[in-house]
Parts: structure tokens; C-alpha cells; sequence
């Protein structure tokens, strides 16, 4: 099921010019010498010569011979004009504000950015969300905002949370440091299973090889086979890795559909110890889209807290005091500044982890009682930050 989505107040990147979309139209000279030495040089757009060759001739009829290249320029101008708009209309269009409304929308033309490789997970969050879309694959999670911030991709599908696994970190932290909008989210039930090469049976293997969330996941089998657990960074990067060297001593957890992608057979299916088994992905995009009132819709805020007594009771008080139903608490240290020192007149100076709160709640910026809790949270904290975002989830 196509997942829609809508986000509020994060903070919109310019659109970027012919630099960052990695193709710029040179100019298109025409070079001449003296009129005859050189009549023509290459005129280029993108990766395109367009020049016939010309000759000079030398002792010629001059005016003929200008006429005759003036000829071939304005052919060769006008080729190139036609083939300038082919390449420019071939460009993947930049998401608009528009484009990202409420309406129907199967995902076709999307392209959206995920950590790992085809056959991961991530990957599948991304389908389900756009079925239809086309999936960029990255190295790293950092890598995957980098990619819609560059309009490589038009969005990024992230792992935050796992119901037996907890949180994320490192995404709850690029979430500040890239300036990108949260626009929804997929929960995607993981199901694991053990594959191999064909003809490779379970008492075969001397080792299985997955994340290491995969393989703590799948403690019961893999303990009934008695085998060595090799920890990688992805999935998709294990099915992979037996596949292409024909390691037939090695299994793999992954997901049914890098069996499927990398010709290996799945030898027990649902291997996890516990069934509910769901991770939480966000939908990242550059652009926001304004909130409404007619759909359920959840805000994800970050904030700092100055210091006294109860100050994060009086927080969470704002929400409570307006049926606001928080759904998620997530605390960080404070990167650049770990410590808080607080001075007491009976033991001298302390100090104290300084924290980045992060909450989730049940309400659109488009509504008054929203709108007022920020405004009462803004009395007993330093500051509100980036993630004021307002997103629709799907059921």
C-alpha cells in the first residue's frame, strides 16, 4: 500500500542549478580564425559533439566560402538547439510542494534513497511505501540524506526504530545535522530467513553471516545448528557475498526477496524468536507540505531544556493539559556540548549530561491545540528545533 504523507516547517533547500543536477551546458562557440584557418571547433553539451568537419580552403572564393559556413553554423546551432531540449526534458523533474500533495500516487518516477544494497530491508520499506518507485541504493545512512540533498534522489527511506531492537541513533542525530523533512512513515513486520546456495541443506553449514541485528534476532535456530555467526553490515550484502563466491559452508538471514534477487534458496522461512518483529522507517524529502486537519497526522519536535526543578514535567505537561497523545520519547547527549554544569551552594559545581529530547505526538501544526503546546514548551525550554514536522501516517 502506497504510503502519502504530509510535513510542515522543516526547512526547504533552494532548488540547485546545472551544477548539482551534474550537467552543464557549455556554451556553443563557433571558433572562427582569420575567417578560413580554423572554420570550426567541437561544440559539446553535456557528453554531445555536434561539429561537422570543415575545411579550411585555402586561395577559395571568400564570400562563398563564408556563406557556405555560415550555412553549416546555422545548421549545426539549430541541431544542437533541438538536441539541448531532448536533454534538458530527460532530466528527472524536481519534486514540487505540489508534487508531494495528498492525492494518489503509486511511487512511479520516485526515486528514493536507502542504506545497503537490492534485497535489504530498507529496500523493501521503500516499496512498500512507492511500489512502483526506483530505489538508489547507498553505503552509508549518512549517504542516503546526502543523495536527496544532491537530487540524486528524491527521497530517503531510513530505518528509526525496531520494535525488539529500540532506537536508531545515528539517524535520531543526521535527522539535525542534514536539512532535510520528515514527510511520513512505513512499518514495515521483518521477516527473516535463513538462505543458502542451491542443494545446501541446514545441517551443511559451518557459519550464517547477517547484521548482527539479524543474526541476535534469530538466537534460537541458529543455536540448534550450532553454528559460527559472522557479523556484516547488511543483509543484502551477505545474500551477496555466499552468492557470488559460491561459499556453499555459509547461510545467510536475510529477506526472502535477496534470495530471490541474488539466486539463493531459502531454507527455513520466519526464523525470528519473536514474530512481532517491526521496524519503523521515516520518508525524508527537501521539501515540506502544509498539514491539514482532515486525516490523523503526527509531529516530531526536538528541544533542549533550560535548567530547575521538574522542567521536563512541565514539558510533557503542555501536551497532556491538551489530550495530545505522545507516542515516542527519544533522549541524545548534546553533541558539541556533552556537560552541564549547575552550581550547588552545598557540594560545589556538578556536572550533568545535557540532552536533546525528541518527541512524537499525535496532532497537526494545523491545529490550535498544537500550535499552543509549542508555545507553552518554548517557556521552559532553550530552544524548539528543526524537526517541527508535521507528517500523515497510513495505517
Amino acid at each position: 500500500m502506497a504510503l502519502k504523507s504530509v510535513v510542515l516547517l522543516g526547512s526547504i533547500n533552494p532548488h540547485l542549478g546545472w551544477k548539482d543536477l551534474g550537467s552543464k551546458p557549455s556554451g556553443f562557440p563557433s571558433n572562427w580564425i582569420n575567417g578560413s584557418e580554423e572554420a570550426c571547433k567541437w561544440v559539446r553539451f553535456g557528453g554531445f559533439s555536434a561539429c561537422p568537419a570543415i575545411r579550411s580552403v585555402e586561395g577559395g572564393n571568400t564570400s562563398k566560402q563564408d556563406t557556405d559556413l555560415q550555412r553549416v553554423v546555422d545548421k549545426t546551432e539549430n541541431d544542437i538547439s533541438k538536441r539541448s531540449q531532448k536533454d534538458l526534458s530527460s532530466f528527472p523533474k524536481p519534486l514540487s510542494v505540489s508534487d508531494l500533495s495528498g492525492t494518489a500516487d503509486d511511487g512511479s518516477k520516485v526515486r528514493i534513497s536507502f542504506k545497503g544494497l537490492p534485497g535489504s530491508y530498507s529496500e523493501d520499506a521503500a516499496f512498500k511505501a512507492y511500489p512502483n518507485c526506483e530505489t538508489v541504493p547507498c553505503n552509508e545512512f549518512e549517504d542516503a540524506f546526502k543523495a536527496v540533498e544532491l537530487w540524486l534522489a528524491d527521497k530517503a527511506v531510513l530505518p528509526i526504530e525496531n520494535s525488539l531492537g529500540g532506537s536508531i541513533h545515528r539517524n535520531y542525530d543526521l535527522l539535525l545535522r542534514h536539512r532535510l523533512n520528515i514527510i511520513g512513515e512505513v512499518r514495515l513486520a521483518v521477516n527473516l530467513c535463513l538462505l543458502a546456495l542451491p542443494g545446501v541443506r541446514p545441517e551443511y553449514l559451518k557459519r550464517v553471516l547477517s547484521h548482527s541485528q539479524a543474526l541476535s534476532l534469530s538466537d534460537s535456530l541458529l543455536s540448534k545448528l550450532g553454528v559460527v555467526r559472522e557479523n556484516v553490515d547488511d543483509t543484502a550484502w551477505a545474500a551477496q557475498y555466499v552468492a557470488s563466491n559460491g561459499i556453499r559452508d555459509a547461510g545467510v538471514v536475510a529477506s526472502a526477496r535477496a534470495a530471490k534477487i541474488y539466486g539463493l534458496n531459502i531454507l527455513v522461512e520466519g526464523i525470528q524468536d519473536d514474530n512481532d518483529n517491526i521496524t519503523r522507517y521515516l520518508v525524508l524529502a527537501r521539501d515540506p507540505i502544509m498539514p491539514r486537519t482532515n486525516k490523523p497526522f503526527k509531529t516530531s519536535i526536538v528541544f533542549t531544556l533550560v535548567e530547575g526543578p521538574g522542567v521536563l514535567f512541565k514539558a510533557l505537561a503542555v501536551f497532556a493539559l491538551r489530550d495530545i497523545t505522545l507516542t515516542k520519547i527519544e533522549s541524545r547527549p548534546q553533541r558539541k556540548r556533552p556537560l552541564r554544569v549547575v552550581d550547588d551552594s552545598n557540594t560545589g559545581s556538578a556536572k550533568y549530561f545535557d540532552y536533546l529530547f525528541y518527541i512524537d505526538f499525535e496532532a497537526s501544526m494545523a491545529e490550535p491545540r498544537a500550535q499552543s503546546a509549542l508555545g507553552n514548551l518554548q517557556v521552559c525550554s532553550l530552544s524548539v528545533s528543526a524537526l517541527q514536522l508535521t507528517y500523515f501516517v497510513s495505517s
